[in-house]
């Protein structure tokens, strides 16, 4: 019975040195940094759809004819509302991405919008929205380019030889990600233009010459300071 139990102790040790030494602790360790990571993008993302209903009511009390604009922000905020997002399946992310830039573009057209109200600019309300908006965007685009690193390094991990034998074994397989370029193109807002375009610059008006002068007489060059001045010939 003794022999039974320490050979099971050593085919147990066996088995995790053989793991550790296939990578099975690292694979480990970068999913659940992944996960850590997307969790990080969905705070970031929800503290921003908290700001939008005081932003979007703010801006109604001095804009309330701006109605199709205030109208894409809240309905892009509830698009993104009703998206039950996994991050482990490419089309719920793919969905869930487009849906978030297609937000970021309506508040980036309400924020344009609001330059054509100097009362709304100067509400301290907004001032503060803004501000808080501002920081939150920073921080989103932070913590998704964080993201998608971690992805990446777990990615390029569970490729190589032998680990991604025993990611196979245990059932780890790469994780989608967010395609930068595609969200770059949604988060694009369109310019809005709300007076006519600056005209052009005058430029000075040329010199006249006089008729029948071929070459101008041009104006003296100053005297050559501490040089020898030039000698007037003598008069016979």
């Amino acid at each position: 019975m003794r022999g039974f139990s320490l050979v099971r102790g050593a085919l147990l040790a066996l088995v995790v040195v053989l793991l550790s030494g296939c990578g099975y602790n690292q694979i480990q360790s970068k999913d659940e940094a992944a996960k850590a990571g997307w969790s990080e993008v969905l705070n970031q993302y929800k503290r921003r759809a908290d700001l939008i209903p005081n932003l979007v009511a703010t801006v109604k009390g001095y804009a309330a004819h701006e109605a199709q604009v205030l109208t894409a922000v809240t309905e892009a905020r509830a698009k993104v509302g009703q998206i039950n997002v996994n991050a482990d399946d490419a089309a719920s992310l793919a969905q869930y991405q487009a849906a978030q830039g297609e937000l970021s573009q309506a508040l980036g057209r309400l924020m344009m919008v609001s330059e054509a109200y100097p009362n709304l600019k100067a509400d301290q309300q907004f001032i503060g929205l803004q501000t808080q908006l501002e920081g939150t965007e920073n921080r989103v685009t932070v913590a998704r380019g964080r993201y998608i690193q971690l992805v990446q390094d777990y990615n390029t991990y569970i490729r190589q030889f032998p680990v991604n034998l025993t990611a196979m074994i245990f059932g780890y397989k790469p994780k989608p990600n967010f395609t930068v370029e595609n969200e770059a193109q949604i988060q694009d807002a369109p310019a809005v233009d709300f007076g006519a375009p600056p005209p052009p610059p005058v430029a000075p008006p040329a010199t006249e010459v006089p008729p029948g002068v071929v070459n101008p007489p041009q104006p003296a060059s100053p005297p050559v300071q501490g040089g020898n001045a030039p000698q007037e010939a003598p008069t016979s």
